[in-house]
């Protein structure tokens, strides 16, 4: 692998930094999108509880509302509704809230998916800028210095050059943007997932109200 490296000459490196960048954010985002994850096994157990004991008028404290936030990546979306109806305030007033806050939480489920598209269309025109680097290597071989053919061992290089950095650029944005997809696909589930969950709470605590965030 290191002598393949080394064939592929200096505009590999490029390739192989964000290669493991991508791998990065590909494990990273796939660990946190599980529905485990953003919604844990109590999560909405306990925030359907609390919406229970708002509407029959049972006392509940703040700490309960705050655990409810902390307990998942969009638990503030679930403390947010319980929040505005615990404080008394209106339908309107709540679901300005709740769009607010909705947002945050989108970009916590979007967070690193920008930089994983950019990396899968980024890939192939650093391997175009390796080509063209090994292209330059193969005429500047060709060419002569003080009267003395270029030697084919420099031929060969420039052409290993250009065939490695166009492979190793669509290698790893092949895999990027099928991962980008997926990951955006499983994104957009557990958006959809939580806007309904949310859009059930709110409806239990404001009646005859639908929202969605």
């Amino acid at each position: 692998m290191y002598s393949i490296l080394l064939s592929a000459g200096w505009p590999i490196w490029p390739l192989l930094i964000i290669s493991i960048i991508g791998l990065a954010i590909v494990i990273e985002r796939a660990w946190y999108l599980r529905q485990i994850q953003v919604f844990p096994k109590d999560c909405l157990e306990s925030a359907f509880g609390l919406a229970n004991a708002i509407s029959s008028g049972k006392s509940i404290s703040e700490s309960e509302i705050t655990a409810i936030k902390q307990s998942s990546p969009v638990g503030n979306l679930f403390a947010c509704v319980l929040r505005e109806k615990f404080n008394g305030a209106s339908a309107d007033s709540a679901l300005e809230e709740l769009q607010a806050a909705a947002q945050t939480s989108w970009l916590k489920l979007d967070r690193y998916l920008g930089a994983l598209a950019t990396i899968a269309t980024v890939a192939p025109l650093l391997g175009l800028f390796g080509t063209v680097v090994g292209m330059i290597e193969i005429f500047g071989s060709q060419g002569t210095v003080n009267g003395i053919a270029g030697s084919p061992q420099q031929l060969a290089h420039g052409i290993s050059v250009a065939l490695y950095n166009t492979a190793f650029g669509l290698l790893i944005a092949i895999p990027a943007l099928a991962a980008w997809r997926g990951l955006r696909a499983l994104a957009n589930q557990r958006q959809r997932e939580c806007e309904e969950f949310t859009r059930q709470l709110f409806k239990k605590l404001y009646p005859n109200t639908i929202t969605t965030p």
